[in-house]
């Protein structure tokens, strides 16, 4: 008998929304069944056309969810994400946990009840880049002196039509806040280079922005090879997403936002064809993988939870 996978989406603002499409290209590709709820709190926003066709049900009374989910996508406000995993682990056999994993480091994943067989993965998608692949895969890192990581951009144009000051980005008490909003760069840190033996960090509100949450966040990590400089900030207006590399041979320029990786002492770029959707793809594919006993989970709770403490507290 062929797979036919029972799935349901919490929260469908803009990476639920994608996370949906992606769901769909990826199973029909492989040509499996499957059918996709969605958990919503009311029904006051209205659904697209588009979105209504692929939804077989939507609930927003916790008592009639169902009990049988193969797959939930825990995709609400990050501040909502503890109970909302803790409410619904009867329900489901696994889950995909949107970053970062909380807005916080005090809860105790054990009072979440985890299935010990479940898979519970938490968004990493810029491992998935092809810049991020090319510099784990192709560069000696053991030659690496330091490295310099920086996102600079600008929060009113994250959301098309959306006002930034309504946005859990604008609000602490909502986990919103470069440092671990923008915990992608962190995470992609640790993949590359493991966790450092120490970290100090300046963070706080700098700009003109109605806010209240940090706008700028900056680090600097001790590792026993290499140091890390990581800048974060939500008012650069000229976006910049990039790993410098500083080696002995070279200093190579890894660029997320333009996809490109440069070598500048021997002036050679290498570009890659890939827009955001494409990595995002791969990440839905690859958690699939997870689930279906083909590879290991690459960021699971405890994981996510240790670099989150490095990007909230700055330290371990």
């Amino acid at each position: 008998m062929g797979i036919n996978y029972k799935i349901a989406i919490i929260g469908l603002g803009s990476i639920g929304k994608r996370h949906l499409f992606n769901i769909e290209k990826v199973l029909e590709a492989r040509g499996i069944s499957y059918s996709i709820d969605l958990i919503r709190r009311d029904f006051n926003n209205e659904l697209s056309d588009d979105i209504k066709s692929m939804v077989n049900n939507i609930y927003t009374d916790y008592s009639n969810v169902p009990d049988d989910y193969d797959v939930i996508f825990i995709t609400n406000p990050t501040h909502l994400h503890f109970d909302t995993i803790k409410s619904y682990v009867p329900k489901t056999k696994h889950m995909f946990i949107e970053k970062p994993v909380f807005s916080d480091t005090a809860p105790s994943v054990q009072e979440l009840m985890l299935n010990e067989k479940g898979i519970y993965y938490v968004a990493c998608p810029l491992r998935y880049t092809d810049v991020i692949q090319y510099v784990k895969h192709e560069i000696d890192l053991s030659r690496v002196y330091s490295v310099r990581t920086i996102c600079s951009s600008y929060l009113p144009y994250w959301r098309a039509g959306v006002d930034y000051r309504n946005t859990y980005s604008a609000h602490a008490d909502e986990g919103g806040g470069v440092s671990i909003d923008l915990i992608h760069e962190w995470d992609y840190i640790v993949y590359l280079f493991g966790h450092p033996d120490r970290v100090e960090n300046f963070r706080g509100k700098v700009s003109h922005l109605e806010i209240d949450s940090d706008d700028l966040s900056i680090y600097i990590a001790k590792y026993k090879n290499l140091m890390a400089e990581i800048h974060l900030d939500y008012f650069g207006v000229q976006t910049i997403r990039e790993l410098q590399l500083f080696t002995y041979e070279d200093t190579i320029i890894a660029d997320i936002a333009n996809s490109k990786i440069t070598y500048l002492k021997r002036n050679e770029t290498i570009s890659f064809a890939e827009s955001r959707n494409d990595y995002q793809l791969k990440e839905i594919s690859a958690f699939f993988d997870v689930i279906e006993g083909k590879t290991v989970n690459p960021n699971d709770i405890d994981s996510a939870v240790m670099t989150l403490k490095i990007a909230k507290e700055g330290s371990l």
